[in-house]
């Protein structure tokens, strides 16, 4: 089951996009405001038709304008998730489970509603329920749908931090179990490189770059669309303990990591987002520095950018980590592909939202 997706348009945003989202797959539209993403997935869902389109899922078409082909809305097999919920205010959250459903059955819905965590809250109405707990009946309803695809319209941007964490990490459990391929919209670069498989940055209705988080951090042209500012780097790694003092063990392939406490359990499999821009670079190991984390490394490629800085891609133990350092530093440590290096990093650089659980777990 395979999404396939093609839009030429001039108004009212321009579109000239063409990709695919393979089963199983979750792909994220990431790019600035009007660049857009939402009106992709207005597109998938028949909600707005370009000029000219294509759209098909598991060989089936849904819309082909060359053929005069356009399935409508309600028998589109989408699943849809925004920001704004999107519930019916006078329904219970298992009702409004039921009304996505082709033939109403309580019994599925109260499981759809057990697999988000809400098990005993199904007669309340969205008023009862909290910001998250209203999004998580969001996602049952958008599961209750049996949808061929899954439509994720900036899901987590209305709740707060914490909430936010959680809702990631039940998407990040549930993918396994979703068979189907899922477009996720969001303007957090952080949460579509803990989320994706995936990253398609757009402009202007464009494809600028595309492929796996590495991938695009990689590439200069979506180093100038997202901003420096966004470029980072997921470190994999595994949970080891939790310190007394606050900190918490993590093991990389190069060497131990220190972070402020993780909330998972040891042995847990971690993704953590280094930002280039907290890590500094030295040729030799140093001594008697207050940071906590020195992973030596490699450096595999130095790209210049259009002011002083430049981007130092360094492989350490097979992954990479990203270096935003100055022109002028650069020169004077001679830095070139081939040279060991050690990456530091503070331990408290690391904010909580830029550590999550691997999808495997």
């Amino acid at each position: 089951m395979a999404l396939s997706f093609m839009a030429r348009a001039t108004a009212p945003i321009p579109l000239d996009i063409d990709f695919r989202v393979a089963a199983g797959e979750l792909l994220a539209l990431v790019g600035p405001s009007g660049s857009g993403k939402t009106t992709i997935l207005r597109s998938i869902a028949g909600l707005w038709r370009p000029e000219a389109a294509r759209v098909a899922v598991d060989g089936q078409v849904w819309l082909d304008t060359a053929q005069r082909i356009d399935v409508p809305t309600h028998r589109r097999r989408v699943g849809i998730m925004v920001q704004s919920y999107a519930l019916f205010p006078h329904m219970s959250a298992l009702a409004n489970v039921m009304a996505a459903m082709d033939v109403p059955d309580r019994a599925e819905a109260e499981r759809l509603l057990a697999r988000v965590h809400l098990e005993g809250l199904g007669d309340r109405r969205p008023a009862q329920l909290s910001g998250g707990q209203q999004q998580r009946v969001a996602m049952a309803r958008a599961l209750a749908r049996r949808p061929d695809v899954l439509l994720l319209d900036e899901p987590f941007s209305a709740v707060d931090r914490p909430t936010r964490e959680r809702l990631q990490a039940e998407i990040l459990g549930l993918r396994a179990q979703l068979p189907m391929p899922v477009v996720l919209v969001t303007h957090d670069i952080g949460e579509a490189q803990l989320l994706a498989d995936r990253m398609l940055v757009l402009d202007h209705g464009r494809a600028v770059a595309s492929g796996s988080a590495a991938e695009v951090m990689a590439d200069g042209r979506a180093i100038h669309t997202l901003g420096l500012r966004e470029v980072a780097a997921m470190l994999p790694a595994t949970l080891v303990a939790h310190s007394a003092d606050g900190l918490s063990e993590l093991a990389t392939a190069a060497g131990p990591l220190y972070l402020p406490r993780v909330d998972a359990a040891p042995g847990s499999r971690i993704r953590v987002r280094i930002m280039a821009h907290d890590v500094i670079l030295s040729r030799g190991r140093p001594e008697g520095l207050s940071a906590q984390n020195i992973l030596p490394g490699t450096v595999t490629r130095i790209m210049a950018g259009e002011g002083p800085g430049v981007m130092v891609h360094v492989s350490v133990g097979g992954s990479a980590i990203l270096a935003r350092v100055t022109r002028r530093a650069a020169e004077a440590m001679a830095l070139a592909p081939g040279d060991h290096v050690h990456a530091i990093l503070k331990a408290l650089s690391v904010a909580r939202d830029q550590v999550g659980r691997a999808a495997q777990d």
